[in-house]
């Protein structure tokens, strides 16, 4: 095994081994990465619809709407993506990390033939799709509003191959507890994007009233610029952790160049343990599709710009939360691949300790300032006084609601990520399949029906009781225990963790390492591509 390997070896003996982590700074030390990861893409998609915002209130509404419908498939293909975390955690728990890159070449190849057979076709019948989802007698800008959101829509569902090839790549290095890699290429990506958010967006006229000057000679594209500006900035999120996969130095450790042709076992083991969460995500986000732009689109584009802006501030919640919930996929998988489960519930509940820490503050930031968080999206100089009053009096209706359920959300997101690390994602999936339907739109039709009076408040109330209900249940199924019996790691592979170290694995995950890795195989790059004497 590669873990006693490294014991026998006197090179590597002759090193002072590093102090083992506490349990606090352990979870601290794999959270924070992917929590300034999901921090970075939520900030990233939150200034994004504030720069939207500028242009006017249907476009914030548009993107909204688009963006939820072309998020459909790629959440779908998430819930294959996200379980490369978990084979790859629990080879690293049992001394096996070599056997991870298999998994995520069979993450990029699954990316492609979902491009190839989903995402372009959805993005030719987009135009299409947008036009049903709306009822025209309740939305005054009925075409515009269709053609703001298909146009974005195409440019994501386009580019989407960078999107899922990106997810794959960062499971896969949270997987080997190397996340400092992934927080650099989202970070790098997130700047990129921004950048060229406020270029293509405003054009050369930028933001007068700000004192923003525009770029000379550029054409401003408004939302489409929003969508062209996104892709950039993925490219490079994929583009980062794809130097270091196929660099010199990990391809020594692991082998990551050698298993890149097609293999149909790794590819069966993803869609065997994902389907669960890939119907799940897909599932959910169409019955918040249906929720956006079908029951709260029935009041009218004042009440979707409201509701769009309410959910882009818990973005700000639950983004970060899910960077908990990598974490906790993580802990949990490696410490179940070690054959140690109550080590690997410890580190569950820890981690939840601070998601529940950061989300309650969320919820009091919603609740004490709502009327000033909506009014900061609804800035465009077109925007009629009178209309901008119903917005942030909607919008703030909302903030209340979404601040009642925050701490309940983050039980059932970091208990989710702890299942899924242990390899239970059947049950979940199923109850959240059942809630979403029950609760979001069956709930929300039902308010529309009984209390029209309460508007788009109605339908909110019914998807408050989700959230609500949906983490009750994972806190009893994670407590359970249920999960303890399940065993993905054959039987070699879980008598090596017997003897392989936990700790910190191969590649070393020393705090300085994805930065020189990063560096070692740029300087490679570069020197190669340099004449020779």
């Amino acid at each position: 095994m590669i873990g006693a390997l490294v014991l026998n070896d006197p090179d590597k003996q002759s090193k002072p081994l590093a102090k083992p982590l506490t349990p606090a700074r352990e979870v601290w030390a794999i959270a924070w990465p992917t929590v300034m990861t999901m921090t970075s893409y939520t900030v990233m998609q939150f200034m994004d619809s504030l720069m939207v915002g500028q242009v006017g209130p249907l476009q914030v509404a548009a993107q909204g709407n688009g963006g939820i419908w072309t998020f459909v498939p790629l959440a779908t293909m998430f819930g294959f993506i996200t379980v490369v975390n978990t084979y790859v955690s629990q080879n690293l728990g049992a001394g096996t990390p070599e056997k991870g890159p298999k998994y995520a070449w069979a993450g990029l190849w699954m990316s492609l033939i979902m491009w190839v057979l989903v995402l372009i076709p959805m993005a030719l019948l987009l135009p299409w799709i947008m036009s049903h989802t709306h009822d025209p007698q309740t939305v005054e800008h009925f075409d515009q509003l269709v053609k703001l959101e298909s146009g974005y829509g195409q440019i994501l569902l386009v580019g989407g191959i960078f999107t899922l090839s990106a997810r794959t790549l960062h499971h896969f290095f949270f997987g080997l507890h190397r996340p400092k890699l992934v927080t650099i290429s989202a970070l790098v990506g997130n700047t990129v994007n921004a950048l060229m958010n406020y270029v293509l967006i405003f054009g050369e006229q930028g933001l007068p009233q700000f004192g923003l000057p525009g770029i000379p000679g550029t054409p401003a594209l408004g939302l489409y610029g929003a969508a062209i500006g996104t892709v950039i900035g993925t490219t490079f999120e994929f583009a980062i952790p794809m130097v270091v996969f196929l660099g010199q130095k990990m391809n020594r450790e692991l082998r990551t160049r050698s298993s890149w042709k097609p293999a149909l076992k790794p590819m069966r083991d993803l869609l065997k343990l994902g389907w669960p969460a890939a119907v799940q995500y897909g599932n959910e986000l169409i019955c918040w599709a249906i929720f956006m732009t079908a029951l709260v689109g029935k009041f009218g584009e004042h009440h979707m710009t409201a509701g769009w802006i309410a959910l882009r501030y818990m973005h700000l919640s639950f983004m970060p939360a899910v960077g908990f919930s990598v974490a906790a996929t993580s802990l949990v998988g490696k410490y179940i691949g070690a054959g140690q489960p109550d080590v690997a519930a410890h580190r569950a509940r820890l981690t939840l300790r601070l998601a529940v820490g950061y989300m309650t503050i969320c919820g009091l930031i919603f609740f004490l300032f709502r009327n000033e968080l909506v009014a900061v999206f609804v800035g465009g100089t077109e925007v009629a006084p009178d209309a901008r009053a119903e917005i942030i009096l909607i919008g703030a209706k909302l903030m209340i609601c979404a601040a009642i359920f925050q701490t309940a959300d983050a039980f059932g997101i970091v208990y989710s990520g702890a299942l899924r690390g242990a390899g239970d994602t059947v049950w979940p999936g199923l109850m959240i399949m059942i809630y979403s339907w029950v609760f979001i739109v069956g709930g929300g039709i039902m308010m529309t029906k009984l209390w029209p009076q309460l508007e788009s408040i109605g339908p909110w109330i019914g998807a408050s009781a989700y959230i609500i209900i949906l983490g009750i249940t994972m806190v009893w199924r994670f407590e359970s225990g249920a999960w303890r019996s399940i065993k993905l790691l054959d039987e070699s592979e879980r008598d090596a963790a017997g003897i392989a170290p936990i700790g910190p694995g191969v590649p070393a995950a020393m705090a300085e390492g994805s930065y020189r890795d990063l560096a070692e195989e740029i300087a490679e790059s570069v020197s190669k591509s340099l004449p020779r004497k």
